[in-house]
């Protein structure tokens, strides 16, 4: 299954734990935060001016290795 921006960043987390790691290098540290159960990955990488389509292949990346 391929992560995609429309999923909630604790899911993702929750269910990849080693995506945290790609998160905190793009400057998503605030995973243990209120917002992260919330918003999704999309929602997220905009607050924080992260390119959503290069954090998403990343993320991905690191799952399929």
């Amino acid at each position: 299954m391929a992560i995609t921006k429309d999923m909630a960043i604790s899911d993702v987390v929750r269910e990849y734990p080693q995506t945290a790691q790609v998160f905190m290098e793009y400057g998503m540290g605030c995973l243990g935060c209120a917002a992260a159960r919330f918003e999704n990955i999309e929602q997220g990488a905009v607050v924080h001016g992260i390119d959503v389509d290069a954090l998403i292949n990343a993320l991905n990346e690191t799952i399929s290795a």
